[in-house]
């Protein structure tokens, strides 16, 4: 420990470094599943964000004297049955999967920390309000409502906004609307434990207002389930928009997410099964390393949990 010249208190700079976050750091560091997760997505996020430059094969390209080829030197990972490089095709689809992942979780959470917030803090009729509306919206079949909602307005999204990005925003919203509602129960909980503690009492009697209470020392002592969970949320993400892609109700053929690729490779198992094993186990390893790396910041960001 640094102390100051007087030898009376540290210096602020040892009191930095023994920060929360500090520890939090050294804790996840020492998970050895969350850190080989973070790796693993870190190389499937530089793989998909960087590959179409390193490989700058078009993925629409239509060579029907190479269709259902397995790997080889000319196509690493094969081709389709339109002769189309697998590789190309999930370099590029893998940016639109991720891009899903992560804005939907953004929305699920930013929408699930407000309900919670609101619901814990103000409490009484407000409170059982909220909670009602979290339990009907928790009560609905969450798949079947997907494919209703996408079927019902795929074509106009699709007509307004074009192909892709109608396509993008509409699943995007449909699947972080049914992801807040775990976060908000969440949420909720922690302020109604949080918001009895003694330092929320004492900046209470010191006249802070509800919202600088919430801002400044309630909010930030509740993110770290808040975190844990809009990371889960990414996986959760991703297999929906697998799903729906899988089902056909997704984005078309034309866009090649990795559920796309996965549904169109479905009927050519038995002679191609390559055009599925390959986009299949990068949708594997990315939900895989997602909920490891979830479950190593669960076990930084909780000072109770031994490592």
């Amino acid at each position: 420990m640094v102390v100051a010249a007087d030898g009376a208190l540290p210096l602020p700079a040892a009191r930095f470094r023994d920060s929360l976050w500090a520890e939090t750091g050294r804790r996840f560091r020492r998970h050895r599943l969350a850190m080989a997760g973070a790796c693993v997505l870190s190389l499937m996020v530089l793989a998909v964000l960087a590959g179409p430059f390193v490989y700058p094969v078009a993925i629409n390209e239509i060579d029907f004297k190479e269709k259902l080829r397995g790997p080889s030197r000319a196509h690493p990972l094969g081709t389709d049955d339109l002769g189309q490089d697998v590789l190309a095709r999930m370099l590029y689809g893998g940016r639109i999967s991720l891009a899903v992942g992560v804005a939907a979780m953004l929305i699920a959470v930013t929408v699930g920390t407000a309900v919670g917030a609101v619901a814990g803090q103000a409490g009484g009729s407000v409170d059982n309000v909220l909670m009602r509306i979290t339990e009907l919206f928790l009560a609905i079949p969450q798949l079947p409502i997907l494919l209703l909602i996408v079927y019902l307005f795929r074509n106009s999204m699709t007509k307004a906004l074009g192909p892709e990005l109608g396509l993008f925003i509409m699943i995007v919203v449909v699947i972080g609307g049914r992801g807040w509602m775990p976060v908000a129960r969440l949420v909720r909980a922690k302020f109604l434990s949080l918001r009895e503690k003694e330092f929320v009492e004492a900046a209470r009697g010191l006249g802070a207002r509800p919202v600088r209470q919430i801002a400044r020392h309630v909010l930030p002592n509740a993110l770290g389930p808040v975190i844990v969970a809009g990371s889960l949320d990414v996986a959760t993400a991703i297999l929906l928009e697998s799903t729906l892609s899988f089902l056909g109700l997704g984005f078309p053929p034309d866009i090649p997410t990795w559920g796309r690729i996965l549904a169109d490779a479905k009927d050519n198992l038995d002679f191609a099964p390559h055009w599925a094993i390959f986009p299949g186990t990068a949708i594997f390893l990315t939900v895989l390393s997602i909920n490891y790396l979830g479950d190593g910041l669960r076990d930084a960001l909780d000072p109770r949990k031994v490592l």
